[in-house]
């Protein structure tokens, strides 16, 4: 049985000399947005209801971007492009379509068993980076791997903000 130790008076009086001119890293925040969210949906934008039909494939999307044979500048590009579009239309939900990526066998497979394929998928790593960068925080509000219906591991919900009037 593990017992609590004693803190002396003399200790007490030496950590807080020591930390007396410590400040916090980050400011706390503000008492009105102090709110803890009560589930991940919340973090993003979309509500539980919503982010449930997302994931059930039982919402269609109402915009599509296909960047197969893209380059990565180019993709870019189109995908932000392709968002501020879609948002200024009043889309809410669109498809971007990546791709999983081609397999190619890798030189030094005979080498090492574990690198035996390995992944060329450029845009299916770097579009999800993309929608998280401060040019699209104000129009992506969650995104997710689609439904297999749309695509599943190949292809990205995008769930946009509604568009500032």
């Amino acid at each position: 049985m593990s017992r609590k130790r004693i803190v002396t008076d003399e200790e007490r009086a030496l950590f807080e000399d020591g930390f007396k001119e410590a400040r916090p890293l980050v400011e706390p925040p503000s008492v009105a947005t102090a709110r803890t969210p009560k589930s991940k949906e919340a973090l993003t934008g979309v509500d539980g209801r919503t982010a449930e039909r997302l994931r059930r494939g039982m919402m269609e999307p109402e915009a599509r971007l296909d960047l197969h044979g893209f380059t990565e500048a180019t993709a870019h590009g189109a995908l932000i492009a392709f968002l501020r579009s879609a948002q200024m239309r009043g889309h809410r939900l669109v498809l971007v379509v990546t791709g999983k990526g081609a397999k190619e066998a890798d030189p030094y497979a005979p080498f090492d068993l574990e690198l035996a394929a390995r992944s060329r998928g450029v845009l299916k790593s770097m579009v999800p980076r993309w929608l998280c960068e401060p040019a699209l925080g104000g129009i992506v509000a969650d995104s997710r791997a689609a439904h297999r219906k749309h695509g599943g591991a190949g292809a990205l919900y995008v769930y946009l903000r509604k568009a500032p009037r």
